[in-house]
């Protein structure tokens, strides 16, 4: 296996789970806020939520690291 293809598997499979972990994380503005309330609760993330929006940033550098490392090597 050669370092382009390991790349594009790296790049394919964190593409997938980040868009995974972003469909799981909860939203921030309620039904409400749409329709002109002021959905403004402030909470912290903990626990589970925390650790996947942690994991969804890691994904998310991951990913950018190697669509660029994708553009560096040679063809």
């Amino acid at each position: 296996m050669d370092l382009g293809a390991l790349f594009q598997t790296t790049t394919f499979a964190s593409a997938i789970l980040m868009v995974i972990l972003i469909l799981l994380q909860q939203r921030g503005a309620s039904l409400g806020a749409g329709f002109g309330s002021s959905g403004e609760l402030y909470t912290t993330r903990r626990g589970l939520e925390k650790s996947m929006f942690n994991v969804t940033i890691v994904f998310a550098v991951v990913f950018v690291l190697s669509i660029l490392a994708l553009l560096l090597i040679p063809s």
